[in-house]
Parts: C-alpha cells; structure tokens; sequence
C-alpha cells in the first residue's frame, strides 16, 4: 500500500457516523467540489426529510457546525477531502479516489443511506 493511500481500516472508522457517511456518499454522487451550504441542506434534508426552510435557524447550525467542527476536519485529517475553511469549501482528494470503491461497498451495505444522495 502507498504511502498516500487510505487504510480500510481508516474508511471503516470514518464511516461510523451517518453525518460523514452522508457527506462521502454525495461526494460519491457529485463527484466535484461542494461548499459547506450545500452539504449542509443535503445531510438536513436527508436525516430530516423536510425541505431546509422549513425548520429553525438553530437545528441548521448545530448539522453545520458538527459538520465544520467535527466531521470534514475529521475527512481532511485522513486525507479524504481537502476542506478550505476560509472559503468553505470541500474537495475530494485523490486518496478519496483510491478509497472511492471501498466507500461505495460501504455505503451499498448501509441500510440507513440511500444511494445516490442528491444535492
């Protein structure tokens, strides 16, 4: 294995929480660059199954903050994403490439997401 790709073990860890599984599973779907808006109106729409406007500015920010304080520096500290935050930008990597495959077998297997998330 290089020294650039990511374990299965690092992916199987990654993986146990919804809120990132739902982040890798977009970046599967999109296969592109997301903002943190974006990420974060699809990981509410998809827990919530209730359109973003619909619900309290409060409910919105904790999903955005776990997501900017917890789970994409998290993804970026294992070198699956690069996350700009002064930008609030998301970027696949290519060790996210590598690891695509697995994370697809994971998510197939994940009864809880359904594959292909949308934006």
């Amino acid at each position: 294995m290089s020294r650039d790709s990511i374990a299965f073990d690092s992916i199987l860890n990654l993986c146990q929480n919804q809120q990132r599984r739902i982040v890798l599973a977009i970046l599967v779907a999109e296969q592109r660059s997301l903002t943190l808006d974006e990420l974060t109106k699809t990981v509410f729409e998809y827990n919530h199954r209730t359109p973003l406007t619909e619900v309290s500015v409060d409910v919105r920010a904790e999903i955005r903050l776990s997501l900017y304080h917890v789970h994409l520096p998290k993804l970026a500290s294992e070198g699956l994403i690069s996350f700009d935050s002064d930008r609030q930008l998301v970027e696949p990597t290519e060790q996210f490439e590598q690891g695509q495959p697995t994370v697809s077998t994971i998510l197939d297997a994940d009864p809880t997401v359904e594959v292909p998330i949308e934006l």
